[in-house]
């Protein structure tokens, strides 16, 4: 069965915006059984280790990942072969999140945690450095991105479908616009 599993944002959760937008799409079509979303940890390790048991309740599921979200989504897709729709990834996360080192708290639930070097160094140990497979890869970017580069991440995804729209910011603010195209390219 196609599914979306949804990989939100460093100090993101499943109540932000681009997460609750597409799983009322997919629940409005009658796919909600198919969205999968939860809390992601901040240990890279321990992202990758729920992802994976999302990953095995579906059959070949499309990956969703937001900022560095869309970090974790590009190592579990070439790993197992998947789809991955990435949204103003982080590229380079363990560069662009080294800044970040100390107490955080997550935009939605205030929950307070430590990022740490150690998490730093474990992003590093995920780094996919090419992607294998362009054709199974899409790229929603905003050139108005205020964290990011999105000439980096056009760089990185060189072959696959790329959406590059002029301005925004980093929440991808035309997301609407793409939640039917994206429940699409995951087989739905």
């Amino acid at each position: 069965m196609s599914a979306i599993v949804y990989l939100h944002g460093f100090r993101s959760a499943p109540q932000s915006t681009k997460a609750t937008q597409l799983k009322a799409r997919m629940a409005a079509r009658g796919l909600a059984e198919r969205f999968w979303c939860e809390q992601l940890p901040v240990g890279a390790f321990d992202v990758v280790a729920l992802a994976e048991s999302a990953i095995a309740r579906f059959d070949s599921p499309t990956l969703v990942g937001s900022s560095l979200g869309g970090y974790y989504a590009t190592w579990l897709a070439e790993k197992h072969g998947l789809r991955a729709v990435l949204i103003n990834p982080a590229v380079i996360a363990p560069l662009s999140l080294a800044q970040y080192i100390g107490p955080q708290t997550n935009l939605y639930s205030g929950e307070t945690f430590a990022f740490t070097q150690a998490h730093v160094d474990a992003l590093c140990m995920l780094e996919v450095r090419q992607i294998t497979d362009p054709a199974r890869y899409w790229l929603l970017a905003e050139t108005g991105d205020e964290l990011l580069d999105y000439r980096k991440a056009v760089a990185k995804y060189a072959g696959a479908r790329q959406t590059v729209l002029d301005g925004g910011d980093h929440s991808f603010t035309r997301w609407s616009d793409y939640l039917d195209p994206v429940i699409a390219f995951a087989g739905m």
